[in-house]
């Protein structure tokens, strides 16, 4: 049975560097207190709500598996509030805090607006609202007065009891008598007591509830130290500074119902009045949705956008497919067009289906927007814009669009592993441009779809093992050396962990490493620094725009999620991409590679040799280009660049683009165990033996090696009977 208090004032990692709760560990710490919900309230942002959402479902669904009970988790923010309007700007003025929970999801919408309009309109320092924004948005959230840093609590700390009460007349008004709570914190803080006592007074003369909460900032009493830290870490101090912001002890952890009950002895209403608050808020998320923009359809095709689709591949099939055709004989000529036209029609099939036309076409208009490009005069300027990368290779409909350059059926790639209708998700087409001409395709796009309707990607640095043993250790004021020299012990791969460098980690190909453990084990400092630094791996660090994510909405982004402001006032949303996908909205790559303006530039110098040269008509099979990669001449080649990419082709020796095509996808954690017998399968062909016949015809054109993800689903199916799907 679940206790009668809930935790309403809680900040999780995303408050950054000043809040060390990661939300996994959080939310099963609320559990085994038998607590039922936990709020979220990060400070001025709303960048974990869908974490703690997502963990507390998943969470929830092993609980019930073992008949316990899961939990619940309320939406909310603390938010800084300007005390007259949130667009002055007037140093030493005060930032007061209100606590805002979104009781359903009308209030989640209005809760996003509010936190939206602080970076985007009272961004000062920090993210401002004002009350005169409280008033249109305060539809379905319920507001706590906050900590002494709230502007009840500061007014009484001044003595100013009349407007303490002005104030707490205005938050009835703005939210109704039974939407404010008058919120009571006890960090052994003389002013709490001061602030509380008037608290209780206003409460009774007002009719208005009282709450307890903790300030929520870790998960456990033992988490203060690490959090200390991260505080220096966030003020550049070290531990050692007598001037540094400090907490006042080590109270500010997730704490039980007793101990709740302890701090406010008598008061089992205001922590009942928690749970009821918790019980009152209720918001769900509905993931897998699409919500494609709306792309315009010619009036012919009576807005079907799948009817344009069709369209647009087959007027495109003489163009991509003629030469071929035309050199073929009567007989080969008929069963080629069949078997375009099969994939074709079972491509399109499934994109109907899964409701995915707009997509294409959205892709398809960008990119025909590239090569169609003219100069201010008038005069063809095209966008270099890349072959295609990833599973959209694998389509047909990509190829006819001109969205990928790389026929599917040439090449054997399969459809299933971009569209699955057996496991549904958004496609994903990441697409290079050059970096010159990315910005004005997301101009492009801006122009099209309304800015309020295209966003960039907010993306979060986390302090990675290396990074955050230096920080610890410069914090704790120990010796560069000696810090810098047990970061060294942890290798640089992706996804190392502190855990994993000490004691290794078979998945990820991390030997264990005994010096770094004896290390560990002998050196109390040593041990101490790794376990704070472990504490904090892992959180993030700082927020800042993702290098080629944007975001093409239906309507104003700020209608499905919350925004902030990035560097350069660049607007993003809150949530990373993954988190914008499972909630069904559209986001694209859009990656510069300069590799594709070297390409332009060379191509415009031979065409004054040779105004017909084109590289996309170059051959693939020139003796004199294998030759100088097997000679490692690889600089400015895509791919190939790197010290071990060089070696790596001087010891395959390709000679045909099939080699490079495998030698790229062997070149990468798990796959490289691999390459020594790639290569002598391609020295020795004739010496491949296969465990069972049906593997020949898969493994064949790679000398018996499984490279890629089609041969893996092949031999799934061939052998053991699987669908594509």
């Amino acid at each position: 049975m679940s206790v009668d208090f809930t935790h309403l004032h809680v900040h999780t990692q995303y408050s950054l560097l000043d809040g060390a709760s990661k939300p996994k560990e959080l939310l099963q710490r609320a559990m085994e207190l038998d607590m039922d919900s936990i709020a979220v309230t990060d400070h001025g942002n709303m960048y974990g709500v869908i974490d703690m959402y997502k963990t507390a479902r998943s969470l929830s669904k092993e609980a019930a598996k073992e008949g316990r009970p899961g939990i619940k988790v309320i939406f909310g923010c603390e938010c800084y509030v300007a005390p007259e309007s949130r667009f002055d700007r007037i140093d030493k003025q005060p930032r007061y805090h209100l606590i805002l929970l979104a009781e359903n999801n009308e209030g989640y919408q209005n809760l996003a607006h509010l936190v939206s309009l602080g970076f985007i309109e009272g961004f000062y320092r920090k993210p401002r609202i004002d009350k005169a924004i409280l008033r249109q948005y305060s539809k379905g959230i319920i507001a706590l007065s906050a900590c002494i840093q709230g502007e009840i609590p500061h007014l009484i700390l001044q003595r100013n009891l009349e407007g303490a009460e002005r104030a707490l007349q205005e938050y009835i008004e703005i939210f109704g008598k039974n939407n404010f709570f008058l919120e009571m914190q006890n960090h052994d803080l003389p002013e709490e007591q001061t602030v509380n006592l008037e608290l209780r007074r206003l409460a009774k003369q007002y009719g208005v509830g009282l709450v307890v909460t903790n300030d929520i900032h870790y998960v456990r009493k033992e988490d203060a130290s690490a959090q200390d830290v991260l505080l220096c870490i966030q003020t550049n101090k070290t531990v050692n500074d007598p001037d540094r912001m400090k907490f006042n002890n080590d109270g500010y952890y997730c704490k039980s119902y007793e101990e709740m009950l302890a701090l406010f002895p008598g008061e089992e209403e205001a922590l009942h009045n928690t749970h009821l608050i918790a019980e009152r808020c209720n918001v769900d998320f509905t993931f897998g949705q699409l919500l494609l923009p709306q792309f315009p359809i010619p009036a012919q095709y009576h807005e079907d956008a799948d009817a344009y689709v069709r369209a647009l591949c087959e007027a495109e099939i003489p163009g991509r497919y003629g030469k071929e055709l035309d050199s073929l004989a009567a007989e080969a000529r008929t069963q080629k067009r069949e078997t375009i036209q099969k994939r074709l029609d079972y491509e399109l099939g499934i994109i109907r289906t899964m409701g995915y036309a707009a997509y294409f076409l959205i892709v398809w208009d960008f990119i025909h927007y590239c090569r169609s490009h003219t100069d201010a005069q008038g005069t063809p300027d095209p966008i270099p814009v890349g072959p295609g990368r990833g599973s959209a290779a694998g389509s047909i409909v990509a190829y006819l669009l001109h969205i990928t350059n790389i026929d599917p059926l040439k090449f054997d790639l399969l459809f299933e592993r971009f569209l699955n209708p057996e496991r549904v998700s958004m496609p994903d087409i990441d697409v290079d441009f050059a970096p010159e001409g990315r910005q004005k395709v997301i101009d492009y796009v801006i122009e099209k779809y309304g800015k309020e309707c295209v966003c960039q990607i907010i993306t979060f640095g986390t302090m990675a093992a290396r990074a955050v043993i230096k920080d610890v250790g410069r914090v704790m004021d120990l010796p560069y050396a000696m810090v810098d020299n047990i970061a060294k012990m942890i290798p640089q791969k992706v996804g190392v962990t502190i855990d994993s460098a000490m004691n290794g980690d078979a998945d990820r190909d991390i030997k264990p490493n005994a010096e770094f453990k004896a290390l560990y084990e002998a050196d109390e400092t040593v041990r101490d620094l790794i376990d704070k630094a472990k504490r904090l791996e892992g959180l993030p660090r700082h927020a800042s725009v993702h290098a080629s994510g944007v975001l093409i909405s239906q309507k104003d982004v700020g209608e499905y999620v919350p925004v902030a402001v990035g560097a350069d006032n660049v607007k993003v949303t809150q949530f990373e991409g993954p988190t914008l996908e499972h909630l069904g909205l559209l986001k694209f790559d859009f990656l510069g590679l300069r590799n594709l303006t070297v390409i332009q530039q060379t191509e415009k110098c031979e065409q004054q040799i040779d105004p017909a040269f084109s590289v996309d008509n170059i051959p693939y099979n020139d003796k004199a280009v294998f030759e100088c990669i097997s000679q490692g001449k690889c600089a400015g080649i895509f791919q190939l660049e790197s010290g071990g990419m060089k070696n790596f082709m001087k010891e395959l020796k390709p000679d045909c683009l099939e080699d490079l095509i495998a030698g790229i996808s062997l070149y990468r954690p798990g796959p490289m165990d691999f390459i020594p017998q790639y290569i002598k399968g391609k020295e020795n062909a004739g010496n491949i033996t296969y465990e069972c016949p049906q593997l020949e015809s898969i493994l064949e054109p790679t000398y018996g090696c499984m490279v890629y993800q089609e041969q893996v689903m092949q031999i799934v199916r061939d052998l053991a009977g699987y669908s594509w799907g």
